[in-house]
């Protein structure tokens, strides 16, 4: 005679289990593990009649695992440490619960939670390092600005200073032509007249631009030979200016 005395389910079953521990920097959090079992079907009966409650087995070793790898481990490794202790998990439980008929398919560290009062200052810290980074990034930029614009200022004044030299080179390469020119078609000229011709001519040339200026009400020519000259030039002035 048979007689049913429970029944097991062969489907895929989670256990999430919260464990609160602390770390190597005596940080408090909250990991949360998710372990996805199944009955095996060749040790059903190791697996009704072995333990009275693989749930609360499968937790304590859990626990077993995380409070005694967690600690190892500062806050900022445990974050990126968690495939390592999901593993650890896993072979753990594996290496027990076959023994009662139970296979482990998978280990899931699904949440590491620190207390409030850490995250905020780890916002904190990552906000000073970014802001420490912006700040750089913009000093690098305005040197950059800076350094190309001396860069832009020096070769214009490079290039003004050669415009400024052809220039003069024009102007005296004209003078020699002239002063030569001169001397040949006017006899018993020397090049000391022509020189006197021609900045005479310059002067004149100078006179005109400056009194044809849009500002210039009066030109005043010195030209004065005694100190009546140069009184009365200096009243004319005077009352030019009013």
């Amino acid at each position: 005679m048979e007689q049913m005395v429970g029944k097991l389910s062969f489907r895929v079953q989670q256990l999430d289990v919260r464990v609160e521990t602390k770390t190597h920097d005596n940080v408090f959090l909250t990991a949360v593990v998710s372990v996805q079992y199944q009955v095996l079907r060749e040790k059903v009966y190791e697996a009704f009649y072995a333990l009275t409650n693989p749930r609360e087995q499968i937790t304590a070793h859990i626990y077993d695992v995380m409070r005694s790898e967690l600690p190892t481990l500062e806050l900022d490794a445990v974050f990126e440490a968690k495939e390592d202790l999901a593993l650890a998990v896993k072979n753990a439980l594996s290496e027990t619960m076959t023994t009662y008929g139970y296979q482990i398919l998978q280990a899931l560290i699904t949440d590491l939670d620190p207390d409030q009062r850490v995250k905020n200052a780890m916002n904190e810290i990552n906000s000073s390092k970014r802001l420490k980074f912006a700040v750089a990034e913009r000093s690098e930029g305005e040197k950059i600005l800076t350094v190309k614009k001396a860069e832009a200022e020096a070769e214009a004044k490079y290039l003004s200073g050669v415009g400024v030299a052809k220039q003069r080179k024009a102007i005296v390469d004209g003078f020699k032509s002239s002063i030569v020119d001169f001397a040949e078609g006017v006899h018993g000229t020397n090049p000391k007249d022509v020189m006197d011709l021609l900045l005479l001519t310059q002067y004149f040339d100078t006179l005109r631009d400056v009194g044809g200026a849009p500002n210039c009400k009066t030109t005043f020519v010195p030209s004065s030979r005694t100190t009546a000259d140069d009184t009365r030039n200096a009243l004319l002035q005077a009352e030019a200016a009013k």
